[in-house]
């Protein structure tokens, strides 16, 4: 009980946030690597996809709406089939969200034409493109979100170096992943450190705070260098080569013809339209 109650006096709750933000990372990587159909696919075949998708989605124009909605099956299909948790998905998104919020919380002042969106009724132009603003955020990011929870990250930069990308930039992309991790488990530690030298209070002000991120950037550097020497010592010349090989299956095939065609369809054709006018022509 004695030990219990020191633990808690000497972890508060910044600390235990600060390791739930840690682990709540690294959890993306772990579901990378589940065993499921759309885990088994190939990368480059995902990428395929995600990217076809994206630029499906971007290409509407700032006032569409319900054309956007049919979109929603594809990142839905890949938490099913994948298993990945919703919830998990959905405070990433509500977590970058202020982003898209910024970018799109003027239009309404700006953009103040009136748009019939129903028989009698009306609305702002500005919140239309704002509303298409949010729907075009919350898929693209969940489906890149899907894209890293169902590939693993060096999965997906060796895909990106086999389609001819340059080393340095696929380098650069893979180093940033990895040592994300490295940086919040020092930055961990520093606060961590600070907190058992304080009490209550002391230690949170402003200048304690620049000192922590002062060393965090010298921890960094030392860091760098010494990794950066061990690579060379090891041979490293720019690129990360792997011994895992790719093939391209008929499942992968499947799998980006499917998508294209999905996307294809929904993007051509006014599918909510005509499934208004039959459901209106059922009760009618």
């Amino acid at each position: 009980m004695i030990f219990k109650h020191l633990s808690k006096r000497m972890l508060p709750d910044e600390i235990m946030t600060f390791d739930e933000k840690y682990y709540n990372i690294g959890f993306i990587d772990q579901l990378s690597y589940k065993d499921t159909f759309v885990h088994r696919l190939d990368p480059r075949a995902k990428l395929i996809a995600t990217l076809l998708f994206l630029f499906t989605v971007i290409s509407f124009s700032k006032y569409e709406l319900t054309a956007l909605l049919p979109f929603f099956l594809y990142p839905a299909l890949l938490m099913t089939i994948g298993e990945i948790p919703f919830m998990f998905i959905f405070k990433k998104i509500v977590l970058v969200s202020p982003f898209a919020v910024f970018i799109g919380i003027f239009n309404p002042f700006l953009d103040s034409g009136q748009v019939s969106i129903f028989q009698g009724l009306t609305i702002s132009a500005g919140w239309l493109s704002f509303f298409s603003i949010m729907i075009k955020f919350t898929l693209t990011v969940s489906t890149a979100l899907l894209l890293i929870a169902t590939t693993s990250f060096p999965n997906v930069c060796h895909s990106l170096r086999q389609w001819g990308l340059p080393s340095l930039f696929v380098s650069q992309l893979s180093f940033l992943y990895r040592y994300i991790f490295v940086l919040m488990e020092e930055a961990m530690r520093i606060i961590r450190a600070r907190n058992m030298r304080s009490y209550g209070k002391r230690g949170k002000g402003i200048r304690i705070f620049v000192r922590i991120v002062g060393i965090l950037f010298v921890r960094t550097v030392e860091r760098a260098e010494r990794i950066y020497f061990a690579m060379l010592s090891r041979g490293f010349q720019g690129d990360m080569p792997s011994l895992k090989r790719f093939h391209i299956k008929t499942g992968d095939v499947i799998f980006v013809v499917s998508v294209a065609v999905f996307l294809y369809v929904f993007r051509f054709y006014p599918a909510t339209q005509i499934l208004g006018r039959y459901v209106q022509g059922v009760f009618s």
